[in-house]
């Protein structure tokens, strides 16, 4: 994956990611950590959410990460689909260890942990040049 993707993805921490249940879309913002030796995201995620129901019967999904401007020249974003699984085992302790170093304060909480592995990854990178696209695919 092209390098510019990386550390946009590594400059942010929400993820829109979208879901799909009886052909029916919706969307929510979570919190996520990147795994560049996965390259996937870590969520966290209670099952009893709209988007873990859906995604728990249908895991393919889709995402966005976007720098939000005014200004055509600075517009970045990426549009992502992946494929959601749930962590277990040394995956689960890996990608633990991983989060809470991100988010210190979800040791408060119950967390349930899931893991958004691409599939395809498109930037807009307009810093690059207007309407400049980067592409990668599994």
């Amino acid at each position: 994956m092209d390098k510019s993707i990386i550390d946009f993805i590594n400059e942010h921490h929400l993820l829109t990611l979208a879901t799909s249940k009886n052909n029916v879309p919706y969307c929510c913002n979570v919190f996520y950590v990147y795994s560049q030796k996965q390259n996937s995201f870590i969520f966290s995620s209670d099952t009893k959410t709209k988007h873990a129901t859906d995604f728990i019967e249908n895991p393919k999904v889709a995402g966005s990460i976007a720098l939000e401007t005014k200004a055509v020249g600075k517009i970045q974003g990426v549009q992502l689909l992946g494929e959601i699984v749930e962590l277990k085992g040394e995956e689960l302790k890996v990608a633990k260890k991983q989060y809470l170093k991100a988010y210190p304060y979800a040791r408060l909480m119950e967390i349930q942990l899931w893991e958004m592995k691409l599939i395809f990854v498109k930037m807009t990178h307009n810093k690059l040049g207007f309407g400049k696209k980067l592409v990668w695919e599994r």
